[in-house]
């Protein structure tokens, strides 16, 4: 076989190999994105990143005789015809102490609908100390049309937040709230949003 001849299959095993390495190379960056997610939110959870708050199975045994004010903020993402709004405006637990408010959410539309509540804390230095132990945030919350639900959060402030050098100074944080609506099937019945009963004695 000529030099000739062979040119144009070794230029065609070439240009196979350049396109298998571009096809690695796009589902490698696939993979990679699809797996940032889960990542950020891991990293964002020990962090306290982004005001990112910590869950936790038990309360604070240690409680400071100092006060931080906590205020809410309640938001409704379009999609969801929902009013939602904390019952109370601010409290102001003494750090360490464990404290429960509640928010109240109705279903304003014709339709059960579903919603999931993302959050944060502001400023950002806060979310590392702001523990968590229950939350209508962990689950998915469902709304038959008119129902109206009451959901408690159970948190403190740990009081290492006067320790560090970022945070020894705040003396206000904010929780805030925004309900985006989620898709699936739905439900017969409401599964009360996940607002069980508090078993645990505060």
């Amino acid at each position: 076989m000529s030099e000739n001849a062979a040119a144009p299959k070794k230029q065609a095993r070439n240009n196979g190999a350049v396109v298998m390495m571009c096809l690695s190379f796009v589902f490698g960056m696939g993979a990679m994105s699809y797996a940032a997610v889960p990542l950020y939110r891991i990293f964002c959870q020990v962090t306290g990143y982004n005001g990112t708050t910590q869950r936790v199975d038990q309360v604070s045994s240690v409680v400071l005789d100092r006060t931080m004010r906590v205020t809410f903020d309640a938001n409704v993402a379009p999609g969801l015809q929902w009013d939602f709004k904390p019952v109370e405006r601010e409290v102001n637990p003494k750090i360490g102490e464990t404290i429960k408010v509640n928010f109240t959410a109705e279903n304003r539309s014709n339709e059960t609908q579903r919603g999931q509540a993302v959050f944060n804390v502001t400023p950002g230095e806060a979310g590392v100390y702001f523990n968590k132990v229950q939350c209508f945030c962990f689950t998915e919350t469902d709304l038959k049309p008119g129902e109206k639900l009451e959901m408690p959060v159970v948190f403190y402030i740990d009081p290492d937040i006067v320790k560090a050098v970022e945070s020894k100074d705040i003396h206000t944080v904010t929780l805030s709230y925004t309900f985006y609506p989620k898709e699936g099937p739905k439900p017969v019945a409401s599964n009360a949003g996940g607002a069980v009963k508090i078993e645990k004695k505060l």
